[in-house]
C-alpha cells in the first residue's frame, strides 16, 4: 500500500507553485494521494492577517477539484485554534497506515522548534522539498538526518505576490487556476472588488 502525503499551509491563496510541486512529489514519492491541509492559524504566523479559513479551504477545493489524487482536509480549519501539525497527523494516522509529511527546506531549519517534533516523525516520514537553497546551515539539528530530500521544481510564485498584485489591480491569470481567480474576485478577497 502506497503512502499518502500531507501538505499543510495557509494557502492564501493556493497557486500553481503549490500544485506543480505537489504533482512532482506525488510522482517522485509514488504517493497514493496528497492531502492539502489549510491551517486555521499557523504557529509560525500567529500575528499574520489571514483571509478567512472558509475562503482558503474553498480556494483549495476549487484548485484541486479535477485532480483525483489531490484531496483537501478541513481538520485544522474547523478547529478554531492554532494549527499544530502533530494534531492533524494523529488524526490522519487513525485512517492511513503510511503518511509522509511534506515540508519546505525553510521549515526543516526550524523543525526542532515545532510542537512535538519527535512525535511527528514517529507518525510520519519527513519529506523535505529541497528546491534551491543557498544559505549555509551553521547548526543542523538531528532532524536533518531523519528527512528524505526530494528535488522539486522551483516555481517563483508566492501567495504574497499574488495578494499584492490584486491590491494593485495587476493581472493574476498565470499565477493560479481560473476558478480560484474567479472566486477571489466574486468574494472580494484581498480587497479585490473590480
Amino acid at each position: 500500500m502506497s503512502a499518502i502525503g500531507i501538505l499543510g499551509g495557509t494557502f492564501d491563496p493556493i497557486h500553481f507553485g503549490h500544485l506543480i510541486t505537489a504533482q512532482s512529489l506525488l510522482e517522485k514519492r509514488k504517493l497514493k494521494k496528497i492531502i492539502f491541509v489549510p491551517s486555521f492559524i499557523s504557529p509560525h504566523k500567529v500575528n499574520f492577517d489571514y483571509s478567512s479559513p472558509e475562503h482558503r479551504l474553498n480556494m483549495v477545493k476549487l484548485a484541486i477539484e479535477s485532480h483525483p489524487q489531490f484531496d483537501v482536509s478541513d481538520f485544522e480549519v474547523k478547529h478554531d485554534t492554532v494549527s499544530y501539525t502533530y494534531n492533524a497527523l494523529l488524526e490522519f494516522s487513525k485512517k492511513f497506515e503510511e503518511i509522509e509529511l511534506i515540508i519546505g527546506f525553510d521549515n526543516l531549519i526550524t523543525f526542532d522548534t515545532w510542537h512535538k517534533a519527535e512525535e511527528i516523525i514517529e507518525l510520519a516520514k519527513l519529506v523535505v522539498m529541497t528546491r534551491t537553497f543557498d544559505k549555509e546551515i551553521k547548526n543542523p539539528h538531528k532532524f536533518f538526518g531523519e528527512a528524505i530530500y526530494v528535488d522539486t521544481p522551483t516555481i517563483e510564485i508566492s501567495s504574497t505576490e499574488i495578494r499584492k498584485r490584486i491590491t494593485k489591480k495587476f493581472p493574476i491569470d498565470f499565477f493560479l487556476p481560473q476558478k480560484v481567480k474567479e472566486y477571489i474576485f466574486e468574494n472580494e478577497i484581498y480587497s479585490a472588488a473590480r
